[in-house]
């Protein structure tokens, strides 16, 4: 029977495959599941990074003069 997920196979330095490894044992969960966490982890990580430099580029050219108010908006 197929696999019902996409697999990807990876290799490992022998350092990050014992890391890896021990968190897997420490949280008693398969090496797969623990680098899918990780990786979904990861991915969180780099969305917050992607979007807190898009706030910060919109937050520079922030003009007050130009801003609408509560009440401009919802009058």
């Amino acid at each position: 029977m197929p696999a019902q997920n996409p697999r990807i196979n990876v290799v490992l330095d022998n350092f990050l495959y014992q890391n890896v490894q021990l968190l897997a044992e420490k949280d008693n969960v398969s090496l797969s599941a623990k680098v899918r966490d990780l990786l979904k982890e990861a991915l969180e990580i780099e969305e917050v990074i992607t979007l807190s430099a898009f706030a910060e580029k919109r937050e520079k050219s922030w003009d007050d003069s130009k801003a609408l108010s509560h009440n401009d908006i919802w009058s």
